[in-house]
């Protein structure tokens, strides 16, 4: 899946690969350690991808579309370097964080750094509208990681306020990558506005998703169960909490505040879940984000960009980790 979606913007992605290494570049030697060791340990890049195929899909790709891959990687990156250090977490994909390394006051300052690199690619090169999406992006951001914090303390979400955190937290960065790759070719921001939506959805889609791993059993980046040991409310269990009786309600409760790590509680939690169709209802949520973002993708004609677009979508629902 993914080798038609590299043939497609292949040649793109290794220039951006290059770009933001020297986006990333500081003279302060330890900032310049830190730097190449964020580099070393870079994910799967799939908002640089949502990027440029919003942008080719409206046009030739440009240095205006490199520079927003570049701002989107940046601010993605901030966030991920303040989020260790809030979750207190000493290790993402594998590697160990920046916090377990070099300790918090370093990681926030160079979150801060990371943020102060995108604000200055942005502002030197005059992309004002870049700058204007993606600043949106990371006050929502901000604004769902907070809500879920107020919201968790008493496990008592309604869908309503899961799905607006959902929407704040994991999906407007997506919807940003998608509005600001379609921007920096076509500069018309009525298409902007529908790949906005476009990413939106796949961004939902792409949560429901990560949920549905905590009852899974395949072998994946984060343990199975790891959400219940942290006492998060996901998509699963917000339903089975509001349909199951009373009795089992409070026992789930009780599992979540006092057992959540212990194995045989967290088992009784996934049984139920699924039993009371759970993990069948967030299956179906699911796969309708993924069927209305794909009706916006084929409101546009047919190409090669398209597909791989479609392709794309169809992998963050399909993804084995």
């Amino acid at each position: 899946m993914m080798d038609f979606i590299k043939k497609e913007i292949g040649p793109e992605l290794q220039i951006f690969e290059k770009k933001f290494e020297t986006a990333m570049q500081s003279n302060t030697p330890l900032l310049d350690r830190i730097m190449k060791y964020i580099i070393k340990r870079k994910g799967k890049q799939i908002r640089p991808m949502f990027v440029f195929l919003s942008a080719k899909l409206q046009g030739e790709i440009n240095e205006s579309t490199y520079r927003a891959a570049s701002l989107v990687e940046l601010l993605h990156t901030a966030t991920l370097v303040h989020d260790d250090v809030v979750d207190e977490s000493l290790e993402r994909r594998g590697f160990f964080s920046i916090n377990a390394i070099w300790k918090n006051k370093i990681a926030v300052l160079v979150g801060d750094y990371l943020l102060s690199k995108g604000l200055l690619l942005s502002t030197t090169n005059d992309d004002f509208e870049h700058l204007h999406i993606l600043s949106d992006a990371v006050q929502q951001m901000s604004e769902g990681e907070l809500l879920q914090m107020e919201k968790s303390r008493k496990l008592n979400l309604s869908e309503e306020v899961y799905f607006q955190i959902v929407k704040n937290k994991t999906a407007s960065l997506l919807s940003s990558a998608c509005g600001i790759g379609a921007y920096s070719t076509s500069k018309d921001k009525i298409i902007t506005n529908k790949m906005k939506t476009f990413g939106e959805k796949v961004g939902i889609a792409f949560q429901i998703k990560d949920d549905l791993f905590d009852y899974g059993k395949e072998k994946i980046g984060k343990p199975t169960g790891n959400d219940i040991k942290e006492k998060k409310l996901t998509l699963p269990l917000i339903y089975t909490l509001n349909k199951i009786d009373k009795p089992t309600r409070r026992r789930l409760i009780y599992i979540l505040k006092n057992e959540n790590k212990n194995p045989k509680s967290i088992n009784f939690i996934i049984s139920t879940v699924e039993a009371f169709g759970g993990i069948q209802y967030a299956k179906d949520k699911m796969i309708q984000y993924k069927n209305e973002a794909l009706e916006i993708l084929y409101s546009f004609p047919e190409s090669s960009t398209r597909k791989a677009l479609e392709e794309l979508v169809l992998y963050t629902t399909d993804r084995k980790f």
